[in-house]
């Protein structure tokens, strides 16, 4: 049985969504980052980085929420959830690689410069720049998901699991408003018996 150690509202929420999709066999750790359970010894030896989630399957230990959900993708083949079509495939390597960085990465340079950082490493403008990036990459997805269900191909893929979370993110920072298009891929997703809590779930269920 494969483990997932995890917490909440992390970017674990992008591999439980693969792992119940694909009606996986496995077991969720939960880890208190908040404790300083991510730098103790014995996790530090699955992730020298210190961070979340991580997957344990067998001797196999993986780590980045995106490259898991792509491994458990092609362990599950049959499942669907990795295209088996080469030009499908290669569009949900570069959807998913397009949320991981363009969509992404403003949103935890928000984080970081909002609480994340000791106030007197926290840059304002930094912010706003983020927010502006964020705005223009989503654009270019609100496009492309034009008459769209799904992001690549006519079912879910690895692509899905890993962009509702970055929209869901975006979405606790009031960020996709006016996007109706992603707005309501957001809500089809997270409507999805087998979806996983959404950010503002997983973050109310840390607090009781």
């Amino acid at each position: 049985m494969m483990t997932l150690y995890g917490l909440g509202p992390t970017r674990s929420l992008r591999a439980l969504w693969a792992l119940q999709e694909l009606d996986a066999e496995f077991e969720f750790v939960p880890i208190n980052i908040l404790a300083g359970e991510t730098r103790h010894p014995d996790f530090l030896r699955l992730n020298p980085a210190g961070k979340l989630p991580v997957l344990v399957d067998g001797d196999f230990v993986l780590t980045e929420s995106a490259a898991i959900v792509m491994y458990l993708a092609e362990k599950y083949g049959a499942k669907g959830l990795m295209p088996t079509d080469l030009k499908e495939r290669a569009q949900a390597y570069r959807w998913s690689l397009f949320a991981v960085t363009e969509l992404e990465q403003p949103l935890w340079r928000i984080a970081k410069h909002t609480f994340l950082y000791p106030e007197d490493k926290r840059l304002p403008e930094d912010i706003a720049l983020a927010r502006e990036e964020f705005l223009a990459m989503a654009a270019v997805l609100e496009q492309h998901m034009d008459e769209r269900a799904f992001i690549v191909g006519d079912n879910l893929t690895i692509a899905d699991c890993v962009t509702a979370y970055v929209l869901d993110w975006g979405n606790e920072n009031g960020l996709i408003a006016d996007f109706p298009n992603l707005k309501a891929y957001l809500e089809r997703m997270y409507a999805r018996p087998k979806a996983p809590q959404r950010i503002a779930e997983a973050m109310a269920s840390l607090q009781n």
